[in-house]
């Protein structure tokens, strides 16, 4: 068997990290309202966040566009997590909310479409478009 690239590695990871992303919060809100779920999921984003980057030794970069684009990520990162949050606490399903929520690459495909250009091919057209069927589905 062929060595495993790194880069499947990470993504494995973040495919396990972000499934107990998207369960945890569902257990958070049987418990809490929506915004003190995501109150107390910011508090464990940051302690975790500094201890990590400190323990990779990292040092801070600056850019203005860089650190406007991370802002913007973090923003939006956070008002999806809220989202979800009132999706889980006005009764969804746990797999309901997360396969429609997992198909945001859409949005993130279309956004790289339009505004760098990048390309879409007839197979991946295809299976936005059978991911938007998917919503509908879900949500039937």
């Amino acid at each position: 068997m062929k060595k495993m690239e790194t880069w499947l590695i990470f993504s494995i990871l973040a495919l396990i990290t972000w499934g107990f992303w998207g369960f945890f919060p569902k257990l958070a809100t049987m418990h809490l309202n929506a915004q003190s779920a995501s109150f107390y999921e910011v508090i464990g984003a940051i302690i975790f966040g500094i201890i990590i980057l400190f323990i990779m030794g990292f040092k801070l970069q600056t850019n203005a566009s860089g650190i406007t684009f991370g802002i913007l990520a973090g923003f939006s990162a956070l008002l999806g997590g809220l989202f979800l949050l009132y999706a889980f606490s006005s009764g969804s399903k746990v797999g309901t909310a997360i396969v429609i929520t997992a198909l945001y690459p859409i949005i993130t495909i279309l956004l790289s479409f339009f505004i760098l250009h990048e390309t879409i091919n007839l197979k991946q057209g295809i299976a936005m478009i059978l991911a938007l069927i998917a919503i509908i589905l879900f949500s039937l």
